[in-house]
């Protein structure tokens, strides 16, 4: 590793910031990505500890009305098994992983015109009735800044959102043409003036993207400051357009992991699965690369399948416990301990 990338590494460090030319020159050095990782890991644990913090997945309808040309749930695909889990069984998927100590429930899900505002206020008032002492995500797309207040107000907490990319032109390469970027922004926007906590991101070697995009991505970051942002290696899946795209790769995900880490010292940062599939220990290489959370999967195991945005989802056939369990004592292998708190964010 050059002098010159030493020197960005120690700027972006003490300082948390670079500029868009500077990190697309650092995602050019591969070789730094070990100097990085020591650097995020050291940041994660001033802040967090060796604390990993778990969040319970379910995954709540994969009927989608878009049709964005990266994602195996898209209307498009006629292959899809569809389905739609009832308020009963979300919360007996709650009630479950409210046993195993998860106390975050990520509730996620397509775009799917059953879930409106009054049936998915229904839900998360449930949820938090019986459950008061957990926090409640929701990933549920984009939708109005009236149904973001009123989800808000019915005790949901945070939201995730993807960004997918901060570069307009390389968006419209990647959604349909009803989709927009501005859209996508506003929506981000809109979340943050409410008062949720907020999660953007986005894939890593999706196609069309350069490390220009990526720097983008970073500075948006930077600027944007969310308390959660999730990314993952691009994976294509099979009825897609973009089925013979080659997928993201381990080593730039767990770089970029280092560098957002540095650059959002305490953002909430996962090891997602999309990682765990792509290499038998993705998610502990996540962790050591600055990441500090894992989100196991509490949906039925009749539906997983079925919601399978790429190829080769792992986790699939897992029962919740075992989901837990496995993570545990793959975290304590890597010197870390999941966490059963809400595992909230620690602003600075």
């Amino acid at each position: 590793m050059n002098e010159r990338t030493r020197g960005l590494i120690e700027r972006l460090a003490s300082e948390h910031r670079l500029t868009e030319a500077e990190y697309a020159e650092l995602i050019g050095h591969p070789e730094a990505a070990p100097a990085l990782a020591e650097r995020a890991v050291a940041v994660r644990r001033a802040i967090y500890g060796d604390a990993v913090y778990t969040r319970g997945l379910i995954e709540i309808s994969n009927i989608c009305k878009n049709d964005c040309l990266y994602c195996g749930i898209r209307r498009s695909n006629r292959d899809v098994k569809r389905y739609r889990l009832t308020p009963e069984d979300i919360l007996a998927c709650a009630e479950e992983g409210y046993g195993l100590g998860f106390r975050t429930f990520v509730m996620q899900g397509g775009e799917d015109a059953h879930f409106t505002d009054d049936v998915l206020c229904g839900i998360v008032a449930a949820v938090k009735a019986r459950f008061p002492d957990c926090a409640v995500t929701l990933s549920m797309g984009e939708r109005s800044r009236d149904s973001y207040q009123r989800l808000f107000d019915a005790g949901a907490d945070r939201y995730l959102l993807r960004h997918e990319t901060a570069d307009a032109a390389h968006y419209a390469r990647l959604h349909p043409k009803e989709m927009s970027y501005d859209n996508r922004m506003r929506c981000l926007m809109d979340l943050r003036e409410i008062g949720y906590q907020v999660g953007c991101g986005f894939m890593v070697g999706s196609p069309f993207q350069t490390p220009g995009t990526l720097a983008k991505d970073l500075k948006f970051i930077e600027a944007f400051r969310p308390e959660m942002c999730g990314i993952g290696p691009f994976i294509p899946h099979h009825a897609t357009p973009f089925k013979d795209a080659p997928a993201g790769t381990l080593e730039q995900t767990l770089m970029l992991l280092s560098i957002i880490r540095l650059i959002h010292p305490s953002v909430l940062l996962p090891a997602t699965t999309a990682l765990g599939t792509i290499h038998p220990r993705g998610r502990e290489l996540g962790i050591l690369a600055g990441a500090n959370v894992v989100m196991p999967n509490l949906s039925p195991t009749g539906v997983r399948k079925q919601y399978e945005l790429y190829d080769n989802k792992i986790c699939t056939g897992d029962e919740s416990a075992q989901c837990r369990q496995c993570l545990d004592r793959r975290m304590r292998g890597i010197g870390c301990r999941l966490v059963v708190d809400r595992g909230d964010y620690k602003a600075l």
